[in-house]
Order: structure tokens, then C-alpha cells, then sequence
């Protein structure tokens, strides 16, 4: 049987042919001497390794057949029109770039044609080139990266960042990334370290070359080996929007195979692949060991769905177990995690409540109201000032302070640290803190609830206590939303060996919770952590606009070091328009007008996207959507419907990608501005950061295009 191996621009096939795409595969990757496929050789061809294949009556397929190491591949280089595509055969050819050692196609011309003109120069005349103020020369490009002559030469003569990315948006895979990364002022040696670059000498078989330079890392940024059938049909299914889960850059690549000493944490912005990282890796660890007991979690239902989602995508025959403790890859939420051990705690869960509250329960398994924290200050007279009598501040101190430690009584409370809190506390202070926090666990103990954060504390608890934890490997997304607890209990899910904890995350998505530092509660990291920069979702002009939303911000990151951003997009695509409302109903009327003109130049409904502030917003959204013909949904939280125009809060956007999106942002209601008004100035910083970070998310859901509609 031939292997299929795909090539990105191959993978961006029109939707009216994806299935007769697929039939034409799938018969060529079992026998390619079926009747009917028609597999010829091309005269006058530039390759004559080149051949087409009968898509159907119209279509044409050209590929490389490559015959090394005594099987057949066949490299699938593109589909097209039966003209066309003899056309393109002719002048095609497949060969090992002599530099780095890279599979490379070019285009080969039967008479001489001038180089392409290098477009005017958009900046003064007097500013010299971008490269050339970057200090890249000729002899780095060709000589040391193996950029094609042509493609040097346009490099070298262009103005300004956004000239070399149109240039490299014009060449797929290593090619247009090298440019990318040279634009961003990377040096070349970092490349070559990078992307894996090294000059290979020819053995004779050319055939068997070919084939040792796709297994490269960095040829994997524009092919994929298909392993067997529904493989096949996931990569023609997704097409381009789901290439970059499927065409990995070497730096993804390393940190889904290699083996880490104990926890490592991969950090990176919107878009950089994280989170594609953490699937590939789940899929490895499972096909490493059949019997590995795997935990692939994050901090929300939604978000824990798309892993789930994108596994199954990736690969459906890694087995996703239900149950915490089985073989397989068990995807869950962090929460859902603590309520499955607690649930199978059994007679052991009296003596961690025990552990972490000081007292004794009887198995509380319901989660307490998120209104305890109101109703107690409301209830209960305090001493304390409004910035320190509020649910924010009280209920961070319980989660960061009093519950990692394991703190029972007042006494403790007086003596216990609390690094990184921000608001100092007296003792006067720090006792009537615990009377509030005292009325909060008697009320609790009343009703027969732990809180979210008390769950996961008495779950951790419970785990240091055996002898047998429940998982092989557990993988994290969305660290930097994670209470201290939560660490807890992830580290006591595992224990300590290779591979045990990986941690990918984002301090510039911090949405949700105070920030935690992972030595504090026993992951150590200890140099096992590194970046990514490339974002491969956004294209360069929206990805400019979202940074500019974290400017001025001070970001710290789970290791308590400042993180930095300076990430880059392979990708160029318009600017992001910004529209100013002055109501409500103006902002409704930019929503549906933006949208129907969208709709009308032929996108798809479901890869276009409204991302609002809060559910009023949604609501109110979804219905004028609706009232003008457009077919729109709320979600929740459901995933986003096929077929329809999703509606979702920022929050909810999290995880999500869409073609096209308007991002709505209104005015903080009086209600919000009255509870920010309340708080420490440390706290309300730290509340201030997280709405840029909101905001920030949500601007990097649009791949392509982005409309943002603001309220004066």
C-alpha cells in the first residue's frame, strides 16, 4: 500500500470537491493501480517523478511518486483544474534543499522571465530596507538558511515588516517561517538551532533523499505523513482552518516527543500552539503506553469540551477513558477532577476534611453558593474597611492563603505567611478576617458544602494519603488561571517521575483568578520551562491590535518571573476596523451591519463570531441578529452551533477561533465601577489587568478579520 504523504497547499482544497478528494486518496493510498485514478507520468516535465491523477472528470491531482527504502509514496502536491493542473506537472519539481537539508519544490520556466519587481518602498527613501537595518546579509539567507536566490533578493529589497510578511504569506511551510522569524529580528544562528537546519550529503538513491528530508522537524510545517485512513479524511475535512493543528513547527514538535525530568511548563500567547501541543502530547504519551494512565485538564467544563474535541480530531483511536484511574486519556475540568476523587474517597474523605478545615464532616459532596462570601459580611458585623469587608478580597485570601496551608484556627491565621497578597494586614486586621472566615466555614459546615476551592484542597489531601495515584501523566491548559488548591490537587493526582506534570500557559489570559506561583505548592519547575512566539491563528494585523490592549500592563508569570510578548504571525490580512457608538442601539446597528456584509460576500455563518462583555449583552445581540434575517444563537454553555451566527460572552470565547469576528465593547456598568471603587489598590490592579487580558482573548479568537465596536 502507498503512503500518502500531504502537503499543506494540498490540504486547501475547495469544499465542492472535498469528497471526491477524499475517494481519490483513499483508493490511490490502497492500490495505485486502481482503474479509474489514472496515475500517468507527464511528458516534457521538469521532474519525472511528477505524475497526475483523474479527481474526476475536471479535476486533476499532482503528486510526486517517490519510490525509496523500497516502498511507494506518493508526495499529494495540489489539486486542480485537468489544464491547470498539467501545466503546473510540467513545471513542478521536488528536490533537497542543498543548504539545510529541507524538502523544497520549484518552479521551473521554460523561457527566461525578468524577477519580479520589488514593490516601492512605503517608508522615506532615505530608510534603508528592513533587513538590511536588521543586519541580515545575502550570504546568511542563501548560504546558511537556503533561501531560494529570488526569494532572498525580494526579501533584501523589502521596506518594512509587513512587506516581508506578504512575502511570506506567498511561501508555505519553512520557507515563509524563516522569513517570519528573520523579520522579527531573530538571529540567523537561533534559526538554524531552531529549526532543527543541516546540510545532508546525497547517498545516490535521490528517491530515498527526498524521503529522509519530509521526516526532517521543520519539513513538518508544510507536510504530514498520514498513518492510515480517517487520518486522511480528518486532514482533507479540515482544510486550512485546522492546518496548523496538523502542520506542527519544530519547536511544537520537540516539546509533543521529548522526555522531561519532572514538570515542565511551555508558555506563549494567543495563538502560538499551546494547546495543540498539549493534544499531540496526550496522543503520543497514550501510543508510547497502551496502559498509561493520562489526565489532559483545564480549568473549565467549555474549555476541557474542546480538548476533548481537538483529540478526537487529531486522532479518534486514542481512547478517552470516562473515569479517573483507567488506562487512556481521561479529559476533564479541573473542579470535575476534585468531585471524582472526593467521590471515591470513601471512608478516607472524613480525615482529609479533617486535614484541611480542622473539623469534622460528614462527606460533603455539594458545592457551596457563590453569593457565601455576600451573605456573610452582610450578616456578620466586621471592623474591617470596604476594601477589605468585599467577596474579592476575602475570598482570595481563603483560596491563597488560609487553604494551602491548611490554616484550622485564629492562632494559625496570625502566624501564617502570605507571600504575594499585596495588602498588609495587622493583627486587629487578620482577626476579624478569621471571624468572617470562621462564620464562612460554620455556615458551610450547616448546609453540608465545600466550595470549588475547599473541594480541590481536601481532594489533594486525600491523594497524598495513597499509595497508588490515579494518573501516569497529567497535562495542563490554562495554568495561569489555577488557584493555589487546584496545583494541589494536580500534583497529588501523580507521582513524582519523569513526564509527570506538563503545563502549558499564558499570563496574558489570566481571566478568572489571582495569580499563583507553582513552587508555592510543590510543582517545581526548576529550568524545565520555555516560549513559544510564532502565533499561527491571527494574522499580524490583529495580533498588533491585541497586544496594544496589554500595553502599560505589568504581566508576572507562574514562576513569578515578568513574561514577555513579542510574538510574531506568519500570517497578513486587513486591519482591524474600530467603530465608536454612542448607545446601545447604535452598537446593536454596527453589530448586524458588519455582520450582514460579511454574510453577503458568501462567508459562512458559524466562522463568523459576536463576542460581548456579558449575557445582557449576548441576549440583546443574538435577538437583533435575529430580527434582521441573520440566523444567530447565544451559546453558553453549548458549543457554537454549525450552521448559525455565534453569540458568545469574552469569557465564553475562550478557546474558540472563528474566521471573522466583531468584538463589542461596552462601557463597565455602574454596579462594576462600584465594586472596583471598593476594593485595595492592589486588588483592583490586579482586577484591571485581568479585563485588559479579556479583552486581549477576545481579540485573538479572529483569524482573518476583525471589527471592533465601541461604546464612547
Amino acid at each position: 500500500m502507498p503512503t500518502i504523504i500531504m502537503g499543506k497547499l494540498a490540504s486547501k482544497i475547495d469544499g465542492s470537491i472535498r469528497g471526491k478528494a477524499m475517494t481519490f486518496l483513499q483508493r490511490l493510498g490502497t492500490d495505485d493501480t486502481t482503474p479509474g485514478l489514472h496515475v500517468e507520468p507527464i511528458q516534457h516535465c521538469a521532474d519525472p517523478r511528477v505524475r497526475t491523477g483523474r479527481v474526476d472528470e475536471f479535476w486533476r491531482a499532482v503528486m510526486f511518486r517517490l519510490d525509496g527504502n523500497g516502498e511507494t509514496h506518493y508526495v499529494i502536491h495540489g489539486i486542480w483544474p485537468h489544464d491547470d493542473a498539467i501545466a503546473v506537472a510540467q513545471r513542478v519539481r521536488l528536490k533537497v534543499n542543498p543548504i539545510n537539508g529541507l524538502p523544497q519544490i520549484d518552479e521551473i520556466t521554460t523561457s527566461p522571465v525578468a524577477p519580479p519587481v520589488a514593490p516601492p518602498p512605503t517608508v522615506a527613501p532615505s530608510v534603508a530596507p528592513l533587513f538590511v537595518r536588521l543586519g541580515h546579509d545575502r550570504n546568511d539567507l542563501v548560504d546558511t538558511l537556503g533561501l531560494p536566490d529570488d526569494v532572498a533578493d525580494q526579501a533584501l529589497a523589502a521596506a518594512d515588516e509587513d512587506a516581508v510578511l506578504d512575502l511570506a504569506q506567498r511561501h508555505e511551510g519553512w520557507l515563509g517561517t524563516i522569513l517570519v522569524d528573520l523579520a522579527a529580528g531573530d538571529t540567523v544562528e537561533a534559526i538554524v538551532a531552531r529549526m532543527q537546519l543541516e546540510k545532508t550529503d546525497p547517498t545516490g538513491d535521490a528517491d530515498a533523499d527526498v524521503l529522509q528530508s519530509l521526516k526532517r522537524p521543520a519539513a513538518a510545517l508544510q507536510y504530514a505523513f498520514i498513518d492510515d485512513q480517517d487520518e486522511l479524511r480528518r486532514v482533507i475535512e479540515n482544510g486550512d482552518f485546522g492546518a496548523w493543528r496538523i502542520f506542527l513547527h519544530p519547536d511544537q514538535r520537540r516539546y509533543v516527543d521529548r522526555s522531561y525530568n519532572g514538570p515542565f511548563r511551555l508558555s506563549g500567547g494567543a495563538g502560538t500552539g499551546k494547546t495543540v501541543v498539549l493534544v499531540h502530547r496526550a496522543r503520543a504519551l497514550a501510543r508510547r503506553d497502551s496502559d498509561a494512565r493520562i489526565v489532559l485538564t483545564t480549568f473549565t467544563t467549555n474549555l476541557a469540551e474542546a480538548l476533548g474535541d481537538g483529540l478526537t480530531q487529531l486522532d479518534p483511536q486514542v481512547p478517552q477513558t470516562r473515569a479517573l484511574g483507567q488506562p487512556g486519556v481521561h479529559v476533564t475540568g479541573v473542579d470535575a477532577l476534585a468531585a471524582a476523587v472526593l467521590r471515591g474517597a470513601g471512608s478516607g474523605l472524613a480525615s482529609a476534611i479533617r486535614d484541611v478545615l480542622g473539623e469534622q464532616r460528614s462527606a460533603p459532596l455539594a458545592r457551596t453558593s457563590g453569593t457565601r462570601w455576600r451573605e456573610i459580611i452582610e450578616s456578620t458585623g466586621t471592623t474591617l474597611p470596604n476594601e477589605l469587608a468585599n467577596e474579592t478580597f476575602l475570598a482570595t485570601e481563603y483560596a491563597h492563603v488560609v487553604l494551602p496551608h491548611k490554616v484550622h484556627d485564629e492562632a494559625a491565621y496570625l502566624r501564617v505567611r502570605r507571600p504575594g497578597r499585596g495588602v498588609a494586614l495587622d493583627r486587629a486586621r487578620r482577626s476579624a478576617v478569621w471571624a468572617l472566615i470562621a462564620a464562612y466555614r460554620a455556615q458551610s459546615r450547616i448546609d453540608g458544602s465545600l466550595d470549588f476551592t475547599e473541594a480541590a484542597a481536601v481532594a489533594a489531601a486525600y491523594l497524598v494519603t495513597q499509595t497508588d495515584r490515579p494518573a501516569d501523566h497529567v497535562l495542563v491548559d490554562e495554568g495561569q488561571d489555577l488557584s493555589p488548591t487546584q496545583w494541589q490537587l494536580l500534583r497529588a493526582l501523580v507521582d513524582e517521575h519523569p513526564d509527570d506534570l506538563f503545563i502549558a500557559e499564558d499570563s496574558h489570559q489570566r481571566i478568572y483568578g489571582t495569580r499563583a506561583v507553582l513552587g508555592r505548592y510543590g510543582v517545581a519547575i526548576v529550568g524545565r520551562s520555555q516560549r513559544l512566539t510564532l502565533n499561527y491563528r491571527t494574522t499580524a494585523q490583529n495580533l498588533h491590535f491585541a497586544m496594544g490592549i496589554l500595553d502599560g500592563g505589568e504581566y508576572v508569570d507562574l514562576e513569578e518571573e515578568p513574561d514577555e510578548t513579542g510574538y510574531r504571525s506568519a500570517r497578513t490580512g486587513p486591519a482591524p476596523t474600530v467603530e465608536f457608538v454612542e448607545s446601545l442601539a447604535g452598537e446593536l446597528q454596527a453589530v448586524v451591519r458588519h455582520v450582514r456584509a460579511w454574510l453577503d460576500d458568501g462567508v459562512a455563518l458559524d466562522t463568523v463570531a459576536v463576542l460581548v462583555q456579558d449575557r445582557f449583552h449576548r441576549d440583546r445581540v443574538a435577538t437583533a441578529l435575529t430580527e434582521h434575517g441573520i440566523d444567530a444563537r447565544a451559546v453558553d454553555r453549548d458549543r457554537p452551533p454549525v450552521g448559525r451566527v455565534p453569540v458568545l460572552t469574552m469569557h465564553r470565547a475562550k478557546g474558540t477561533e472563528f474566521s471573522k469576528v466583531v468584538l463589542v465593547i461596552g462601557k463597565p456598568s455602574p454596579a462594576e465601577l462600584a465594586r472596583l471603587a471598593s476594593l485595595d489598590p492592589s486588588e483592583r490592579s490586579d482586577a484591571e489587568l485581568r479585563a485588559r487580558s479579556l479583552r486581549y482573548v477576545a481579540a485573538t479568537r479572529a483569524r482573518d478579520e476583525l471589527v471592533v465596536v465601541s461604546r464612547k
